[in-house]
């Protein structure tokens, strides 16, 4: 693949050294690896930044932007996504940077600043990049996203790792599906708020409330196939975590086992109190259910055919149970609340520099099908040329060996040099992993995920509404 020059290199290196030999050394907690520097700053924002810059620097950064950290908890800035990952990278020459973000939560606009903002403060202390690509995992997967559609011009492509590609507004009503269902057909009788969620401990209460009743009805037959209803609404898979035995095709009851931990998560992480959060920046409850039709929504699920056999072998009827949940209330939202969710956190598909997305295949917070929602919105816009996704074989969120990021940065650093993309197929990128690090796992697979179940994007604003 195409890199800069030995006389760009040495340019680059020379300048790397002079500014750096002006810099204050790294503290004695974050020690820089070896032929590299190590800088921390602070932003303007309150955020703060890291930086690493091997002294034989290839010309091209990285920016790298990290996952959702909830309020209160420990927000720090990141530059790579894993030791062994930022390892190798720097062995390879690649300058590394990122930020905290000024506040942790959903504060997507405030995090694309702080980006672009710790972008600049490397060009102004090591001058500017031959190359830079804005690359993040989960939640900064979608904080790339919205980089390479809004600041294009600041980057020359973009990689986004188990992302939240489908925009904040699908993300919500796609958390608020499972709640629902589990709320009307396992705690019918409960006060448990799914929206308009006034403060944290409102939220914990109700994640307590639901955790409880899923974990008494996992004990009966009936529970086990509507906890899986459930699961379905959401595309959780029945493998979804590297620590499970992966289960047989057909072997129902240890899918749904293993949903049933994921769900539990779900109601635990996001459904109620990162929901919270993120009402409390919009203003408002920013999901819905109207006119959703749930017999149509479980038809379309990847896991449909597991719903199916689970309810036949309790003996419920699966028919009265997706009544049921025709006729329960609906929740509305507040058009003001969906209006900044839509501004500050949804996709045009209008990408005009090359993007190049990675996902595991059994991915149960920010589901697989995540990929086919951005697709669509890319397709409408006319940029599907931009646009390559590939995904690796295992469970869990962003459980990516590092050979295997390494490997996608490499193909979509081909694409950005030649203009044309080669090497997305899954023994291409293989290959380019076992090239990067023989020893780690190597996992890509043919797989074309199903279609995200909720899709909302500024191609189709009506969608859902």
């Amino acid at each position: 693949m195409k890199k800069p020059g030995p006389r760009t290199r040495i340019a680059c290196a020379a300048a790397v050294a002079v500014v750096l030999a002006a810099t204050a050394l790294p503290s004695p907690a974050l020690a820089a690896a070896p032929d590299s520097r190590h800088v921390e700053g602070s932003l303007p924002s309150g955020a703060t930044y890291v930086m690493d810059v091997p002294t034989a620097w290839n010309g091209t950064v990285l920016l790298f932007s990290h996952g959702y950290n909830d309020v209160g908890a420990p927000n720090p800035a990141e530059d790579a996504p894993d030791d062994a990952t930022k390892s190798l990278l720097l062995k390879q020459g690649y300058a590394l940077a990122g930020s905290s973000y000024a506040s942790a939560g959903w504060a997507l606009p405030g995090a694309v600043d702080d980006q672009l903002a710790t972008l600049s403060a490397f060009t102004d202390r090591f001058g500017s990049a031959g190359r830079t690509v804005a690359w993040g995992r989960s939640y900064g997967g979608m904080v790339t996203t919205a980089i390479a559609e809004r600041h294009p011009e600041r980057i020359d492509g973009s990689l986004s790792l188990c992302g939240l590609v489908h925009g904040g507004v699908a993300n919500w009503n796609n958390t608020l599906d499972p709640v629902f269902a589990l709320k009307t057909l396992l705690a019918p009788g409960s006060d448990v708020p799914l929206g308009d969620l006034p403060d944290q401990e409102t939220a914990t209460r109700a994640a307590d409330t639901m955790v409880a009743a899923v974990d008494k009805a996992q004990t009966s037959p009936e529970g086990r196939a509507r906890i899986a209803l459930a699961a379905a609404l959401h595309n959780i898979p029945g493998w979804n975590q590297e620590a499970q035995p992966r289960p047989g095709a057909t072997d129902w009851d240890a899918h749904q086992a293993n949903q049933y931990d994921a769900v539990k998560g779900l109601l635990k992480i996001a459904a109620f109190n990162r929901r919270q959060e993120s009402e409390t920046r919009s203003g408002g409850n920013t999901s819905w259910n109207t006119g959703v039709d749930y017999a149509k929504l479980l038809a379309q699920s990847s896991v449909s055919k597991e719903v199916t056999e689970l309810y036949r072998k309790s003996g419920l009827s699966l028919r009265d149970d997706l009544a049921t949940l025709g006729r329960a209330p609906r929740i509305s939202a507040d058009p003001d609340a969906v209006s900044w969710m839509r501004r500050t956190s949804t996709f045009s598909g209008k990408l005009t520099k090359p993007q190049f997305d990675v996902h595991t295949t059994g991915d149960p917070l920010v589901p697989v099908q995540t990929e086919s929602a951005l697709r669509r919105a890319v397709t409408a816009a006319g940029a599907s040329s931009q646009l390559r996704q590939a995904y690796t074989d295992n469970a869990g969120h962003c459980t990516f060996s590092a050979a295997e990021q390494v490997a996608a940065l490499h193909t979509l650093e081909d694409r950005i040099a030649t203009g044309k993309w080669h090497g997305t197929d899954a023994d291409s990128l293989n290959a380019a992993a076992a090239e990067a690090n023989a020893t780690d796992p190597s996992r890509y697979v043919t797989y074309r995920p199903t279609p995200y179940l909720r899709p909302y994007d500024r191609a189709h604003p009506a969608d859902g509404r």
